[in-house]
């Protein structure tokens, strides 16, 4: 059986041209919303006030926060700080449901959208207005 040789140019060009009409994921979406996809978490601040640090540096360093808080609160009794999770569900919790949990609420929706895992709820109350009893040193 023979071989075909085709010439490195003639074979980038015929490259190029599939390349080009090929429907690649990357260039097919055009803005269209597409139910199958995830949906873009809810941003909504319910109690908009001065939040403790810029909105870019809580989505990317929040839990670091809460387990330095949550290190104080433990080893220390530090309770009511600003980087408490309470603090955080008292302005993050739907005015509808009084909770940062449920489709389409503050925490699930980005963490959902992020595919992470909420293990916060395993212990603590996802609701505002819950006061934890406790003793401050």
């Amino acid at each position: 059986m023979k071989l075909l040789r085709i010439p490195v140019t003639m074979f980038a060009a015929l490259l190029a041209a599939v390349v080009a009409v090929s429907p690649a994921p990357t260039f097919a979406h055009s803005g269209e919303v597409h139910p199958q996809r995830t949906p873009v978490p809810n941003m909504k601040v319910e109690s908009p006030g001065k939040c403790i640090a810029p909105a870019e540096e809580m989505r990317r360093n929040h839990m670091e926060m809460l387990k330095h808080q949550r290190d104080r609160t433990l080893r220390s009794g530090i309770r009511g700080e600003p980087a408490s999770l309470n603090a955080c569900i008292e302005c993050h919790a739907s005015k509808k449901t009084g909770s940062v949990l449920g489709k389409g609420d503050f925490c699930e929706s980005c963490h959902s959208y992020a595919a992470v895992k909420l293990d916060c709820w395993d212990c603590h109350q996802p609701k505002a207005g819950f006061k934890a009893t406790g003793v401050k040193p």
